[in-house]
């Protein structure tokens, strides 16, 4: 959701990247840095390193254009603009099947508050490319030995709520198989992070918010995503409008929730999550981020101000 609108939907109404993330301090003498931009934001990595890495860079960025071309709704040529376009049927594509599986397992342990098929909704409220499609549906979906399959033909597939996290995770393998062990890569606002900082601490960041903004911890091996309404929205007649749709309603999320911050494993993971839980709103999202054990931070509006609501080990990771 810009100028050159691919992968991210929350980066698509300028380079936004719904996730909000900032790194704190991260700056420190003899660390190398490399940055560019993919799917319709940007992307940076700081390394505790005095390595050149010009040639992990080139390699970051064709693994950034590979996934674009796969997992983009916003490229006629996608492959998964292709698979929108099919009628009933499968497509053998390994990359598609594995992110696909991955989504389809998130819907069905949120009883679809993350839903793979929701992209004809999107595009409906201003947020999206994919037009057309009946009603979301993601058990129309199924997936096995590198294919994903389609029960009927008015089913669409939109993977930007898990697929910049897939795209990071295999990124940051790239720089750990180049040989970095310290560092933190940030892409549109989601982070994973490996070692420390080059001071032996934690990596340490903000989450946007009003001030004053919770400060997190990240330790080497962990990934951290926020999904949110502070920028990707907007207002109508009194109304917010915002890019993440509420599937109980088939309309954006509405109510108190702002955001949700997920540290996690993976950066699938956090993604995933961070995605579900802000649609399942401030109070479906908690109970669900405690029965999963998810470390979850909620900013939700009152009339004090910002109430943060934490479940699982999130406070580990607070300052």
């Amino acid at each position: 959701m810009q100028t050159t609108p691919h992968l991210s939907r929350r980066g698509a109404l300028g380079l936004l990247a719904g996730a909000a993330l900032f790194p704190r301090s991260v700056l420190a003498g003899g660390m190398a840095s490399l940055s560019g931009h993919a799917f319709g934001t940007s992307w940076r990595l700081l390394a505790d390193t005095g390595q050149p890495l010009e040639r992990l860079g080139r390699e970051i960025e064709r693994v950034f254009a590979e996934v674009d071309t796969v997992f983009s709704p916003w490229r006629p040529d996608s492959v998964i603009s292709r698979f929108n376009a099919e009628k009933a049927g499968s497509v053998q594509h390994a990359a598609l099947s594995e992110v696909s599986s991955r989504a389809l397992n998130l819907a069905r342990k949120s009883e679809g508050a993350f839903d793979p098929t929701v992209g004809p909704l999107v595009a409906r409220w201003g947020f999206g490319p994919i037009t057309g499609g009946g009603q979301p549906d993601w058990h129309g979906l199924s997936t096995g030995a590198g294919a994903i399959a389609k029960a009927r033909d008015d089913v669409t597939l939109d993977l930007c709520g898990i697929a910049k996290g897939w795209a990071l995770d295999r990124a940051g393998a790239l720089a750990t198989a180049f040989g970095l062990s310290d560092f933190l890569f940030e892409l549109g606002g989601e982070l994973i992070a490996q070692g420390q900082h080059p001071t032996g601490r934690d990596w340490r960041l903000s989450v946007e918010a009003p001030a004053p903004a919770p400060a997190l911890r990240l330790p080497g091996g962990a990934a951290v995503a926020t999904s949110g309404v502070w920028r990707q929205s907007y207002h109508l007649n009194g109304r917010l409008y915002s890019h993440i749709i509420d599937t109980r309603t088939d309309e954006p999320l509405s109510g108190a929730l702002r955001s949700v911050t997920v540290v996690a494993a993976e950066a699938t993971i956090a993604d995933g999550w961070a995605t579900a839980l802000c649609a399942a709103g401030a109070e479906a999202g908690p109970d669900l981020a405690a029965t999963e054990d998810l470390a979850a931070l909620f900013l939700v509006e009152s009339p004090s101000g910002l109430r943060q609501i934490e479940t699982g080990p999130i406070r580990d990771f607070l300052l």
